[in-house]
This record gives C-alpha cells, sequence and structure tokens, in this order.
C-alpha cells in the first residue's frame, strides 16, 4: 500500500512557476514509476509527466515540454513536478500517481492540489 500526499500548488499569475510535490508513504517508493496528471473542470484527466525508477528517464505531454520538469528522490520518497511559465491553460487540479514496475496501470493516487493560473 502506498500512500500520496500532493502540495505546493495554489493561485498564480500567468508566467509564474511552482513546484508541486508528492510525498509518499512506505519503504518502496523506488520501486514505483511515478507520474502527475491533471484534469481540469469538464475536461478529461491528461498525463502530464512521468518517470521512471531511477529519475533516468522522463516523459512529457507535448504542451508542457520545455516548461514543466519531473524528479524524484527516492531518499525522501518524494516527486516533484517544476512548473515553469505557467499559462491559464494549465489551471487544473494536479495528481499524483504510482505504478509498481512491471505493471501496466497506476495503482495508487493523491487527493491531488489546485492549481489556477490567472491571465
Amino acid at each position: 500500500q502506498v500512500q500520496l500526499e500532493e502540495s505546493g500548488g495554489g493561485l498564480v499569475q500567468a508566467g509564474d512557476s511552482l513546484r508541486l510535490s508528492c510525498a509518499a508513504s512506505g519503504r518502496t517508493f523506488n520501486m514505483y514509476i511515478m507520474a502527475w496528471f491533471r484534469q481540469a473542470p469538464g475536461q478529461e484527466r491528461e498525463s502530464v509527466a512521468s518517470i521512471d525508477l531511477t529519475g533516468r528517464h522522463t516523459n512529457y505531454a507535448d504542451s508542457v515540454k520545455g516548461r514543466f520538469t519531473i524528479s524524484r528522490d527516492n531518499r525522501k520518497n518524494t516527486v516533484y513536478l517544476q512548473m515553469n511559465m505557467l499559462k491559464p491553460e494549465d489551471t487544473a487540479s494536479y495528481y499524483c500517481a504510482a505504478r509498481f514496475r512491471g505493471t501496466d496501470n497506476y495503482q495508487y493516487w493523491g487527493q491531488g492540489t489546485q492549481v489556477t493560473v490567472s491571465s
């Protein structure tokens, strides 16, 4: 069982930066592929970024490439999402998710943190 808790959301202006954090419980954090998803009102949830077990390999949605950076610290059981040059269309609830290595679906989800970007 893994529990995930996001933090770092807030209200910012376009062009500002935010860093989201996701703290995971348990002693097997380095066995989980981690990801950030987001969901805006009336829209489907979308994958934003993911990171492999060691942090060497990352993937990003086209809409955030060059602006967002995902990273992890396995000693602290934490994954981060650095968001730069924020746009109003980045406004959404952001969720952290964990997928055990070798599996296809994300088994654990956080409660989400709200990011609102004003123009």
